[in-house]
C-alpha cells in the first residue's frame, strides 16, 4: 500500500489530541454532511445559514461542483467561504472534505465530459484511465473538492439495469484492471493534491432481480466473493482505495447499509481497509423507509453504524440528534462514535486540509477544459468506438462520396451524447425533480455526430439531414422526409439510440431500467423504413445499454456502437466512419440477441445450455449472443500464431510466461486487443468454462509482427473452494488466446502441481 494509507504515528497523534478535545455534538457533526445550496443564499456563502448548519463543524460538503451550477471560479471561492467559516467561527476550526461526482469527468460546469465508464472499459486500456482520471483530478482540486464519490465497480451482467453504463462492463477482472487505474489516477503520488477515491457499490449492485435498480439480489457467498467483491478487493490492495460506498440493495435479506459483515467483517477485518465509509445518498434513512428492518432513524442510525458506516450522505438525517440521543441513554457506547470519527479526521489530516483547505479561484478557469484535455477526450473516444459489422467492407466511407443523408433523433444532438452523471443531464433531472430552472448555458462545446461529419466530406459532397423521428415520438412528415434522404442518398447513416440521465424521458441511467433491449418504438419505424429504401446503411449507436440488434444488424451493411462519447464524441465517430481513425475497441459486456436470454455472460458454468443433443438452444431462439464479450472489427487483420507456455509445471506459488506473435496482415495500421482466457480443467468446485486473465491492446503497422507476453501469476488461478477457503488448486489449466472471448485462435496447457 502506498504511504499515504498507512496510519502514521503523526496521523494517529494528531487525531487523538482532536478527539480528546471534542464534545459528543462535535464528534457526531463529523460523520454527516450537508448540501452546499444549503450554505448559499442569492448565489453567496451565507454566514447566517451556516451558523445555523455547521456551527459544531462538518464531516462532508456534498455537491460542491453540480448542484448548485455555479461556474468554477465562483464555486471554488465559496469552498474558501465555508473553509474559512469552518476554521474561524467554530471552536474546533475542523476543515470539511468537499465531495463531487466525477464518474467520467467532474460533474460541474465547465468540467471536461470523457465517455461514459462503459466506453472507457471498450477501450482495453488501464493506461487511458489513469490519464483521464489525472485530468480529473486537477478540475475537482481546482474547485476545493477532496472526495470523488466514482469508480463504479460493479460487475454488470444484466442490461435491462439503468446503470450498466456507469460501470466497466460484465468480467470482474476487466472491471478490476480499470477500477485499480481509476483510483491510482484519482488519488496521485503526492495526496496533498490527489482526490479520495469512492468504490461504489458495495456490493453486488449489478445483478439486481429483474434488472431494477435497488432490487434484491441473489447472489451465492461464493459468487459474491469471486466475481462481485473482487474489483472492490484490488482497488484496495492495489490501489490503495481511501473511500467505500455501500449500495442500496440487500442480499439474502440484509441492506448493505446495514451489513456488518460486509462492511466490517470482509472489508475491514479480512481486507485491512484503513479508510472511510461512506452512505450512499439517503441509505441510512432507507433502512426505514424502504426496507423496513429499522423502527425510526435513531435505529436505522444504530443499524448502520454498528455495520460500519462512518458518514451519512448527502446530508444528516439520521446522524445528527437522533444518533447523539441513542448514546446519551447508553444505547450506543460512544467508543463507535470515537472509531468512526478518528476514521475521519485521519483522512483530513492525510488531505492536508489542516495545513491548507483553500484554492486559488483566479486560477480555476484555466485548468477546465483545456485543449490538451480535450484532445484526449477525443483521443479516448476514439478508441472507445466498437466496429460490430461491416458487410462489404462498407466503411470506411470516401470523404468525396456522392450524396450522404445523416438520418436519426441522435445525429445532430449534443446532449444525447453524454452520460447520466454528467452536469447536463444532472442540472436536466434535478430541474425535473424539484422545479428549479433548466440550466440552460452550455457546459463545454458538444461535438455531434453531424458537426463531426459535416466537417470530414468533401466540398462536394451533398448532405441529406433528416432527424426522422424524436427518440420517442415520430410523425408522418417527419419519417417521410427521412425517406426521401435515404432514397437519394448514395449511403445513410443512421445515428440512434437513446438517452442518458435520470429524468423520465431518459432510456438508460440510474433509475430508468428497461424490460426490453430493443430501441423505442419511434425507432424501430425509422429503422425499418430507411433500410427499405435499398441504400447502403451505417448504424452509429449512441446509447449506455446493449441493445438487440438482430434485425438490425440483418437488414444494415455496417453497424458502430458509440456508447455515450463525450464532448469529443462526434468528431471520434467521424474519424472512424471515414477512416481517419481505425477502429479497436472490443465489448466489455455481451449483447444478447433478445432480452429473453438474460443473463448472457461468456464466462458461464460448463452446465448451462448442455442436452442430450450437444450444446443447446431455446425452442425459439439461441441461447448464444449477438455478440459476444471481447468482440470487435478492425478496418485490417491480425493474425496470431506461435503460443509458447513456459514452464509447463509450475509450484501452486508460482508465475507461468505465455507469449504469441501478434502480425497485421492487412493494408492499414491499427490496434488488436490480445486477450487471454483460462480454463480449470477439473476442479474440486465447478468452474467457468473460460475466464479473462490476461489482455493487451497493440498498436501495429501494416505488415508489423510483434510478440506479446503475459506473466500469468497462479494466484489469478484461485478460487474459494467447498470450505469457501481462497486457494489454488494443483492441476491442469487450459491456456486460450484470442480475439474475443468466442474467437480464439490459440491453446495449450500448463500443469500446477504441488
Amino acid at each position: 500500500m502506498t504511504t499515504y494509507h498507512t496510519n502514521s504515528a503523526k496521523v494517529k497523534t494528531k487525531v487523538r489530541k482532536l478527539l480528546s478535545e471534542m464534545t459528543l455534538a462535535e464528534k457526531i457533526s463529523q460523520m454527516g454532511g450537508v448540501w452546499t445550496s444549503e450554505l448559499i443564499k442569492d448565489g453567496r456563502f451565507s454566514p447566517e445559514k451556516a451558523e445555523g448548519l455547521i456551527k459544531d463543524g462538518i464531516g462532508q460538503i456534498s455537491i460542491i461542483g453540480g448542484i448548485h451550477r455555479l461556474p468554477p471560479q465562483k464555486a471554488a471561492a465559496i469552498a474558501n467561504d465555508i473553509q474559512r467559516f469552518l476554521g474561524e467561527e467554530t471552536r474546533m476550526g475542523i476543515p470539511a472534505i468537499m465531495h463531487g461526482e466525477c464518474l467520467n469527468g467532474f460533474q460541474a460546469k465547465g468540467a471536461t465530459i470523457f465517455p461514459q465508464n462503459i466506453g472507457l472499459a471498450s477501450t482495453w486500456e488501464p493506461e487511458l484511465i489513469g490519464e483521464i482520471t489525472s485530468v480529473i483530478q486537477q478540475q475537482v482540486r481546482a474547485v476545493g473538492v477532496h472526495q470523488g464519490l466514482a469508480p463504479v465497480l460493479d460487475v454488470a451482467r444484466d442490461p435491462r439495469w439503468g446503470r450498466v453504463e456507469e460501470t466497466f462492463g460484465e468480467d470482474p477482472y476487466l472491471v478490476a484492471k480499470m477500477g485499480v487505474a481509476y483510483v491510482k489516477g484519482l488519488q496521485g503520488e503526492d495526496f496533498n493534491q490527489g482526490v479520495v477515491a469512492t468504490l461504489k457499490h458495495f456490493a453486488g449492485y449489478g445483478l439486481s432481480e429483474g434488472g431494477l435498480n435497488c432490487a434484491p439480489a441473489h447472489i451465492t457467498s461464493r459468487l459474491l466473493r469471486e466475481v462481485y467483491l473482487y474489483p472492490f478487493e484490488r482497488a484496495i490492495k492495489e490501489g490503495s482505495a481511501l473511500s467505500v460506498m455501500n449500495a442500496y440493495h440487500e442480499i439474502d435479506g440484509v441492506p448493505c447499509a446495514a451489513s456488518e459483515e460486509l462492511l466490517t467483517g470482509i472489508l475491514r477485518q479480512e481486507w485491512g481497509f484503513e479508510g472511510v465509509v461512506v452512505s450512499d445518498y439517503f441509505a441510512v434513512s432507507l433502512l426505514q423507509s424502504v426496507h423496513k428492518i429499522a423502527q425510526d432513524k435513531a435505529d436505522a442510525a444504530k443499524l448502520a453504524l454498528t455495520a460500519g458506516i462512518d458518514i451519512e450522505l448527502p446530508k444528516y438525517e439520521c446522524y445528527s440528534q437522533p444518533l447523539q440521543e441513542q448514546v446519551e441513554k447508553g444505547l450506543i457506547p460512544e467508543s463507535l462514535i470515537d472509531q468512526a470519527v478518528s476514521r475521519i479526521l485521519a483522512l483530513k489530516v492525510r488531505l492536508g486540509l489542516f495545513k491548507n483547505p483553500y484554492v486559488e479561484p483566479d486560477k480555476t478557469a484555466r485548468i477546465f477544459d483545456r485543449p490538451e484535455h480535450r484532445q484526449l477526450a477525443l483521443e479516448v473516444a476514439r478508441q472507445s468506438i466498437v466496429l460490430l459489422q461491416n458487410k462489404g467492407n462498407l466503411l470506411p466511407l470516401d470523404k468525396k462520396i456522392g450524396t450522404l443523408a445523416i438520418i436519426g433523433p441522435n445525429a445532430e444532438s449534443q446532449r444525447n451524447l453524454l452520460g447520466d452523471y454528467t452536469y447536463p443531464a444532472f442540472s436536466e433531472f434535478l430541474h425535473e425533480l424539484q422545479g428549479t430552472p433548466l440550466d440552460s448555458d452550455p457546459c463545454v462545446p458538444v461535438v455531434s455526430i453531424l458537426d463531426g461529419i459535416k466537417a470530414k466530406v468533401s466540398a462536394g459532397t451533398k448532405l441529406l439531414y433528416a432527424k426522422g423521428c424524436e427518440i420517442h415520438s415520430a410523425s408522418e412528415e417527419a419519417l417521410d422526409e427521412a425517406v426521401r434522404a435515404a432514397r437519394a442518398a448514395d449511403v445513410t447513416i443512421l445515428v440512434v439510440g437513446g438517452k442518458s440521465g435520470g429524468a423520465r424521458d431518459c432510456t438508460c441511467g440510474e433509475g430508468r431500467d428497461a424490460a426490453e433491449l430493443n430501441l423505442t418504438h419511434s425507432q424501430e419505424q425509422l429503422v425499418e423504413a430507411v433500410c427499405a429504401m435499398g441504400t447502403p446503411v451505417v448504424v452509429v449507436l449512441v446509447s449506455g445499454r446493449p441493445h438487440s440488434l438482430k434485425l438490425i444488424a440483418d437488414r444494415t451493411a455496417a453497424l458502430i456502437e458509440a456508447w455515450l462519447p463525450g464532448e469529443e464524441g462526434g468528431r471520434a465517430v467521424a474519424d472512424v466512419i471515414f477512416g481517419d481513425y481505425n477502429p479497436g475497441g472490443k465489448l466489455p459486456i455481451s449483447f444478447p440477441e433478445k432480452a429473453a436470454q438474460i443473463p448472457v455472460y461468456y464466462a458461464h458454468k460448463p452446465s448451462k445450455g448442455k442436452s442430450p443433443f450437444g450444446d443447446y438452444d431455446y425452442v425459439d431462439s439461441s441461447t448464444k449472443p449477438l455478440f459476444e464479450f471481447g468482440f470487435g472489427l478492425s478496418y485490417t487483420d491480425f493474425d496470431l500464431s506461435n503460443l509458447r507456455i513456459e514452464p509447463d509445471k509450475v509450484p501452486l506459488a508460482g508465475t507461468v510466461s505465455i507469449k504469441v506473435d501478434i502480425i497485421n496482415s492487412g493494408a492499414t495500421a491499427g490496434d488488436e486487443v490480445v486477450q487471454l482466457y483460462i480454463n480449470d480443467v477439473t476442479a474440486s468446485m465447478t468452474r467457468p468454462v473460460k475466464e479473462l486473465k490476461g489482455f493487451q491492446r497493440v498498436h501495429l503497422r501494416a505488415g508489423e509482427k510483434r510478440t506479446v507476453e503475459f506473466a500469468l501469476s497462479t494466484e489469478l488461478l484461485s478460487f474459494y473452494n467447498k470450505d469457501l477457503k481462497h486457494a489454488v488448486e494443483p492441476g491442469v489449466f487450459k491456456v486460450m488466446v484470442g480475439r474475443s472471448s468466442a474467437d480464439i485462435l490459440l491453446e495449450g496447457e500448463f500443469e500446477v502441481a504441488r
